[in-house]
């Protein structure tokens, strides 16, 4: 029987059907088709409220002519003082036969999930084999999923967070159980990361959290928080001192400031980027090449992770009876 029904699925139902581990894998395939040209996307489009409290960005994308959709997402940086998180909003996924809306996701859980997936696919692809000691940089949503895509990529020896809203506490107590050792809460971000061989950067700020001289030979950065021009989270020095690596080659020369404003600088120029992640997962591309190599993923959030993550949710939810099923239309001639 024909149907025009779409699934929904909240944020508990993914987090269910999303186990981090499987998640790697999805954006991994998904950014080998986008290095092979079977995907495409834009660039984010941004609408900002007067006096920029918050903003509304739309991400669409395909992934061959299979299935094509969008993220809607607020971003309201203000809200890590309420209830709320700062990013909310839904997939909307659609098949490519008839280009039926078969599925709205919660879209918080699935950014959760898949943007700490792609650090852990970054780590699991660019880091060195034996990396176990883990500096945090960030206490909020990102900082635990990141937590968990690290201890499912490399076998954890130590971890130490740093928070700027002095709530490392209670990032540690709450994130027990999350890694093979306990979550060391530290008063700084430079003693967090000085002897660390995997760090990642998860925070909100404008200005960097971390300098280049922290930095230990060989080290793994993961640098996610900071996605537009005005706004970085690592010191010029680290982007010229690193071999850098990035989602999506178009997003990196426009939109994230650790590298746009190094570059403005005068440190770093645009034969600085060796690659994208998926050029070094097909072998178009060489990632590591020495042990005391530091590298740099510049994790840009792209649509095509939020597709594939969603694509994934969607087949599980079908097969295991998940989700709210509605009509939003009927059918022609009905």
């Amino acid at each position: 029987m024909t149907t025009r029904t779409t699934r929904l699925l909240n944020h508990k139902e993914i987090r269910t059907l999303l186990p981090m581990a499987d998640c790697i894998d999805v954006v991994a395939d998904a950014l080998q088709g986008l290095a092979a040209g079977d995907a495409a996307l834009p660039l984010r489009s941004i609408v900002w409220l007067p006096e920029k409290i918050g903003a509304l960005g739309s991400m669409p994308s395909t992934m061959g002519n299979q299935v094509f959709g969008s993220k809607v997402i607020s971003v309201f940086p203000g809200n890590a003082s309420s209830p709320y998180d700062s990013h909310q909003g839904v997939v909307l996924l659609f098949e490519g036969e008839h280009g039926r809306l078969v599925a709205i996701l919660d879209a918080t859980e699935i950014t959760a999930i898949r943007t700490a997936a792609a650090s852990g696919l970054a780590t699991r692809t660019l880091a060195r084999k034996d990396a176990g000691d883990l500096a945090i940089l960030g206490t909020g949503a990102q900082a635990r999923t990141h937590l968990q895509a690290m201890a499912a990529v490399r076998e954890l020896r130590r971890v130490r967070v740093w928070s700027r809203s002095g709530r490392g506490r209670e990032f540690a107590d709450s994130a027990a159980g999350l890694a093979p050792v306990l979550v060391e809460v530290v008063d700084s971000a430079m003693d967090a990361v000085q002897g660390a061989d995997l760090v990642c950067t998860v925070t909100d700020s404008k200005e960097p959290v971390l300098r280049a001289d922290w930095l230990s030979p060989g080290a793994h950065l993961n640098a996610v928080g900071a996605c537009t021009p005005n706004a970085r989270e690592v010191d010029s020095a680290t982007m010229a001192r690193a071999s850098l690596f990035t989602d999506c080659r178009e997003s990196f020369f426009h939109e994230p400031g650790d590298f746009l404003i190094a570059r403005q600088e005068g440190m770093v120029t645009d034969e600085a980027l060796k690659g994208e992640l998926g050029e070094v997962l097909v072998g178009t591309v060489e990632g590591r090449t020495s042990d005391e190599e530091i590298t740099l993923f510049e994790s840009l959030g792209i649509s095509i992770e939020d597709l594939a993550a969603a694509q994934f949710v969607y087949e599980r939810a079908k097969e295991h009876g998940r989700g709210t099923t509605i009509e939003l239309g009927a059918m022609r001639g009905e």
